[in-house]
């Protein structure tokens, strides 16, 4: 009996493999590229101690007149506005990330899961954003004052500028996740694992968990508890408006064809 042979066995997919690796490597360093071209116009304009000062105004703001942030580390100064910096600039090249992912895996996709993916990959950036910004120019202010009023007037807070960053970030993460929450709903109902009326039925058990979620992440104070979970279950009622509508423009062709029959 003839063996294969398997060199000519590999011979068929060596190639396409290390196309789509060579692919992916061109992709990533366009991502990295871009995330470094922004990093160095944020570094010379507005600089790292200012955007380290935007991030921080909305702590100063509440501070005790006179009082300032502090640092416990010799290198902090220059490592914290260096990870701000870095931060920074992923933030405003992430479009051009997710553009680069999105590039990469849209070859291979057919027309309808195009239609899933793209408006997902736009949705769900916008919707991180929302609330970051939310985070940063509500939450924070309400947060901090709040947070104020119980200290002691024999205390002078004098936060330290790594332990602002950590929370910051901190925040930042809970609150964008957060705002996914109609993305999860989406891709959940439009995969079939759960149908929108299973989604209806557990509305009253998202809202304990979402405040049981808000509790765990935010600190112990019932104002940012509240921006978290209040936002979280009414953005679960917009994920359920917006399935039924997702799921409707991004059938498949022979999905379609059955639904009509």
């Amino acid at each position: 009996m003839h063996e294969p042979n398997k060199e000519d066995e590999l011979a068929g997919t060596e190639q396409p493999f290390v196309a789509h690796l060579v692919e992916l490597r061109d992709r990533l360093i366009k991502a990295m590229i871009a995330i470094g071209a922004v990093a160095a116009v944020l570094f010379l304009y507005p600089g790292p101690g200012a955007l380290y000062d935007i991030l921080a105004a909305p702590l100063v703001a509440h501070l005790p007149k006179g009082a300032t942030l502090i640092a416990t580390s010799v290198i902090s100064p220059f490592l914290v506005p260096l990870k701000i910096l870095l931060m920074a600039a992923f933030l405003v090249a992430l479009p051009v990330v997710l553009y680069q992912a999105w590039a990469f895996i849209a070859p291979g996709l057919y027309s309808h899961e195009k239609k899933l993916v793209l408006p997902l990959v736009f949705s769900s950036t916008l919707l991180f954003f929302i609330g970051v910004g939310f985070c940063y120019f509500f939450v924070f202010g309400q947060v901090f004052s709040f947070i104020q009023s119980f200290a002691p007037k024999s205390i002078t807070a004098a936060p330290d500028i790594e332990a602002y960053l950590s929370f910051v970030l901190t925040m930042f993460i809970a609150f964008g996740l957060a705002f996914e929450v109609p993305i999860v709903v989406v891709v959940l109902a439009r995969m079939g694992l759960v149908s929108i009326a299973k989604l209806r039925e557990f509305r009253p058990y998202f809202i304990v968990v979402a405040f049981i979620i808000a509790a765990v992440i935010t600190p112990p104070d019932v104002v940012s508890q509240l921006a978290l979970a209040i936002p979280m279950c009414l953005l679960y009622e917009v994920g359920i408006w917006a399935a039924q509508i997702f799921i409707k423009h991004t059938k498949a062709p022979e999905e379609g064809a059955a639904t009509a029959d």
